[in-house]
């Protein structure tokens, strides 16, 4: 059965808010992340536990079946696919894709999708550093931690982002902090934890707390 556009946009925040450990999201957190009216997200539950993709039960969270887990990995994959193929291959910046890639990503053809996989070379990560799941939905796990978590003298690579918006990715372009730029940790200030870091061993930058725990770096 077809699922449509909003029902896949549903399991796909789902999980995303669900985490690694596949936590229980409640009615609450996805009316903020969707921006909907409780009363309809409880509709959209409704109808997404009697196909079978969600367990739901009213004032209880939600979380997603095993089917639920394969339709919103499916939808991932998919976007994150199509983040590259809008960097890489059309000249988009990262700051630009994602809206594209939130259409793109409900075109319902699997050959397509293994095409366009085959197309870019496998990758695993997109343009954000994001892992990308293969077709079997098993999906790389990084083993990184946030830059403002990096003590003093702490030196890493830059290997992806939080936060998502225009405005966050347009600013880490102004400031230099783009992926696979290494940063040594100089200073964290005790007021308010900005840090100030050695900028591929070229330049100091001042890097506020608010950027600095949506950066995701790897120790060098």
């Amino acid at each position: 059965m077809q699922n449509s556009f909003t029902e896949e946009n549903y399991l796909k925040i789902i999980h995303s808010l669900s985490g690694r450990e596949g936590a229980e999201v409640s009615t609450n957190a996805l009316a903020e992340s969707t921006s909907t009216r409780a009363a309809s997200v409880t509709d959209m539950l409704r109808k997404l536990a009697e196909k079978g993709l969600i367990h739901y039960k009213k004032y209880q969270g939600v979380r997603l079946t095993p089917e639920g887990e394969k339709v919103a990995l499916k939808v991932i994959r998919k976007h994150r696919l199509w983040e590259v193929f809008l960097v890489e291959k059309l000249g988009f910046g990262w700051d630009e894709v994602h809206d594209i890639a939130e259409e793109l990503e409900h075109i319902p053809s699997d050959r397509l999708v293994e095409r366009l996989d085959s197309f870019l070379d496998n990758p695993q990560f997109d343009p954000h550093g994001d892992p990308i799941p293969d077709a079997k939905g098993n999906m790389p796990k990084p083993d990184y931690l946030k830059l403002s978590e990096v003590p003093p003298g702490g030196k890493v690579l830059m290997m992806g982002v939080l936060e998502h918006t225009p405005s966050f990715l347009q600013h880490l372009d102004r400031s230099g902090l783009t992926l696979g730029c290494e940063l040594e940790i100089r200073e964290i200030n005790d007021y308010d934890k900005s840090i100030v870091v050695l900028l591929s061993s070229q330049r100091t930058l001042f890097v506020s707390q608010e950027v600095s725990k949506n950066l995701l770096v790897q120790r060098l």
